[in-house]
C-alpha cells in the first residue's frame, strides 16, 4: 500500500487543532513562495515550471535529499527573503489548524551569502509575527558538518537574541558522516544558557547514533529515532526514561529510511510505551501535511481517532512551553468544537 493522498482541507484530520515539534523552516516554504524566489534570482533551468519543482523534490535516498536541500537554499539570499517565506509558512500552518510549532532554522547554511545569524533570526520573527492565532517558537539547527568553533559562536549569538523566541538547539544534516559526540561541549553550554535540546538521530544512521545523543548530548527529545528498533534495549530505555521521539513517517519514506509506510515502526514504538509525537519534517519538500500523517495512521495502521488525539496531546506535553501553557492548551484542544467530530 502506498502513502494515501487526498484533499483533506475539510477532513477531521485538518479541522482538529494540532501541534508540530519537528518542522524545518527551510523545508516548509510553500511552492508558490519558493517559485517566486527562484524567479527573483533569474530562474533555474532545472525547474522551468512549478510542476517541475515538485518533481525535483522526489528523492532517491537521504544524500539526494540533502543535495536538493542545499540547492533550494541558494534562493534565500537576503533577509527579506526569510521574512517573506516565514509569513507564507505561518499562513499555511494556520490554515491547517496548527496552533503551536517548534521550528528549526539553520543559519550556517547562509553565511556564504553574507547573512548574519542574528539578523536571520530577526527576519524570521518579523515574518512569523505577521500572522496571528499561531505561535511558532524557534530551534537553532547547528548542522552536523559545522566546525565546532563556529557552532559555539552561533550558540553565543543565539543566546543574545533569545527574546526572539529561540528556545532550543538541535543538530541535523549528514548523520551518517558526523557522529553526535563531537557536539558534547556545545550541548553542555546550551543547557547553561537555558536552551532545551534535541538532535536528529536514528534517521540516516542506526541505534548507536541514538545512544550517542542520549549518553553524550543528554538530549530532551530525539528527532526521528526511526531506527531505534535495531536495539531492543534502546526501546526499553526510551520507554523507561520517557524520552520523546519527534517521528516523521512520510519523511522517512520519502528519504528511503523505510521502504514503505507499512514498514514504519511508529506503532511498534507506541505499543512499547515510548512517547511518540507526529510531525512533517519538511512538508513542502515531501508534499505532506500533519492531516495526511494522521490519516495514514488511521487508514494504514488502524489508529482510532482517540489514539490520534493522544498523539496530539503527546506533542503538547513534549513541547518546551511552560507547564501552565501546556495545561491551558490541552484544555482548549479537548474543548475545541471539532475535537470529537468524525
Amino acid at each position: 500500500m502506498n502513502i494515501i493522498k487526498n484533499n483533506l482541507s475539510n477532513s477531521w484530520y485538518n479541522l482538529i487543532p494540532k501541534v508540530e515539534l519537528h518542522l524545518h523552516i527551510e523545508g516548509a516554504i510553500p511552492f508558490d513562495a519558493l517559485w517566486t524566489l527562484i524567479q527573483k534570482y533569474g530562474g533555474d533551468s532545472s525547474v522551468q515550471t512549478i510542476d517541475a519543482l515538485k518533481e525535483k523534490f522526489k528523492f532517491r535516498d537521504f544524500p539526494h535529499f540533502l543535495e536538493n536541500w542545499a540547492w533550494k537554499n541558494t534562493f534565500l539570499r537576503e533577509y527579506e527573503d526569510f521574512t517573506f517565506i516565514c509569513e507564507e509558512i505561518a499562513i499555511s500552518l494556520k490554515k491547517q489548524n496548527i496552533k503551536y510549532v517548534e521550528a528549526f532554522f539553520t543559519p550556517i547554511d547562509f553565511e556564504s551569502v553574507g547573512l548574519k545569524t542574528q539578523k536571520i533570526a530577526e527576519a524570521i520573527r518579523r515574518g512569523l509575527s505577521k500572522v496571528s492565532e499561531i505561535e511558532i517558537a524557534l530551534i537553532t539547527d547547528l548542522s552536523r558538518d559545522t566546525k565546532l568553533n563556529r557552532a559555539a559562536l552561533i550558540l553565543d549569538e543565539k543566546h543574545e537574541v533569545k527574546e526572539l523566541g529561540i528556545i532550543g538547539i538541535g543538530i541535523g544534516g549528514a548523520e551518517h558522516d558526523f557522529p553526535p559526540e563531537r557536539f558534547k561541549t556545545i550541548y553542555e553550554k546550551a543547557r547553561l544558557y537555558g536552551f532545551r535540546t534535541t538532535a536528529h538521530a536514528g534517521e540516516a544512521a542506526g541505534a548507536s547514533s541514538i545512544w550517542g545523543v542520549i549518553r553524550e548530548l543528554k538530549v530532551d527529545r530525539i528527532g526521528h529515532g526511526t531506527r531505534a528498533f535495531e536495539d531492543e534495549s534502546l526501546l526499553d530505555y526510551l520507554s523507561e526514561y520517557k524520552i520523546p521521539l519527534e517521528m516523521c513517517p512520510i519523511s522517512n519514506v520519502c528519504t528511503g529510511v523505510v521502504a514503505k509506510i507499512e514498514s514504519h515502526p511508529i506503532k511498534k514504538y507506541i505499543d512499547h510505551g515510548i512517547i511518540v509525537t507526529v510531525n512533517t519534517d519538511d512538508p513542502k519538500m515531501f508534499n505532506n501535511s500533519l492531516a495526511e500523517e494522521y490519516m495514514n495512521l488511521e487508514n494504514i495502521f488502524g489508529f482510532s481517532h482517540k489514539e490520534i488525539q493522544l498523539l496530539i496531546i503527546n506533542g503538547i506535553e513534549s513541547s518546551w512551553q511552560l507547564e501552565t501553557k501546556k495545561d491551558k492548551m490541552i484544555h482548549e484542544f479537548q474543548n475545541h468544537p471539532n475535537w470529537m467530530k468524525d
